[in-house]
């Protein structure tokens, strides 16, 4: 090998690297911030999936950054502000402290959120022009748990006292314990707020419904809970108490019976929303998506442990039935 020739070999040896370094770097980074654990895997594969429909696959075209909050909600500022720092091209906000911890972060890198009313949070100006960097899919919630407590009641229609478990780090519980009291007085039944923040105070939640003579339980709308759905569906069932939840992952694990927006189909929105907006699109101009369905799942096995008769109205109404 002449010298020619070996400074060539070098400089292309060289070249190679930095080459692969810009390649890297011009892949774009999604922000994944999660305000429960990775263990939710039916929402992020759901993301995934969106995100694949618009052309986007980890590892292929699109990178990562995740950061999660394991229930402590307290800790999402901090995980917003690193994803900032990492100069993530979108992020992806899992429920409305994740959602609002990312918009205290940045006012500039866009942000894909699901949540249950982005109006009433302050999170956009409106459903159809959202304003400023985020949009995303309103699930709801808040909406929808006063539906909870009327088919509740209409399951176990003797019961006259009912208990609401909140995360009372939610943003939106102050909302839904105001607009659940008033749908139990329509009712003419009486409502006690439970509060869990943490899976130990679960257990403590679960106590004082026992101590509170509550017939029935509604479990209010919060990623944590989501994630702990073993942990209340199995305590239902050691004090035998009816219990209505979010979505049909709490049916499937043994919960009673659920209502709510397919949370599966709310995350690939979210992700189909998130290709768009990494392919030029911006988060201004993308209107906040509504799930125009709700699924209602009853599991006829845990009604009958429960010694429970399912009313046909409510069986007619239910898009699956667990037997």
């Amino acid at each position: 090998m002449n010298r020619r020739e070996f400074v060539i070999l070098m400089g292309t040896a060289m070249t190679a690297p930095r080459a692969l370094r810009a390649q890297q770097k011009a892949m774009p980074v999604i922000g994944f911030l999660g305000s429960a654990s990775p263990d939710r895997n039916p929402v992020l594969a759901a993301f995934q999936q969106g995100l694949g429909e618009s052309g986007y696959v980890e590892g292929q075209n699109v990178a990562f950054e995740y950061r999660w909050a394991e229930g402590r909600y307290d800790r999402l500022p901090a995980l917003a502000a690193d994803l900032v720092v990492s100069k993530v091209n979108l992020i992806a906000a899992d429920g409305i402290p994740a959602a609002l911890a990312a918009k205290t972060a940045t006012s500039t890198i866009p942000i894909v959120f699901a949540v249950g009313d982005p109006i009433d949070l302050g999170l956009v100006a409106s459903l159809a022009r959202p304003g400023g960097n985020l949009t995303g899919v309103s699930t709801m919630t808040p909406e929808l748990s006063p539906k909870r407590l009327e088919l509740l009641s209409e399951l176990v229609p003797q019961i006259g006292v009912i208990a609401l478990l909140v995360n009372p780090n939610n943003s939106n519980t102050e909302r839904t314990a105001r607009d659940m009291q008033e749908a139990a007085r329509a009712k003419g039944v009486q409502l006690h707020i439970l509060i869990a923040g943490t899976e130990s105070e679960i257990d403590t939640a679960f106590a004082t419904l026992v101590q509170l003579h509550a017939g029935a339980l509604v479990v209010g709308g919060d990623p944590s809970f989501a994630n702990w759905r073993e942990q209340l569906v199995r305590l239902a069932a050691i004090h035998g108490v009816p219990a209505i939840y979010q979505s049909r992952e709490f049916a499937q694990a043994g919960g009673l019976i659920s209502y709510g927006s397919n949370i599966s189909a709310v995350f690939r929105q979210v992700g189909i929303y998130a290709g768009r907006i990494l392919k030029g699109e911006k988060p201004a101009d993308l209107p906040v998506q509504q799930p125009t369905t709700f699924e209602l799942v009853v599991n006829l096995n845990t009604a009958k442990a429960l010694g429970l008769n399912v009313p046909p109205s409510i069986l007619a109404r239910a898009d699956e039935v667990i037997e």
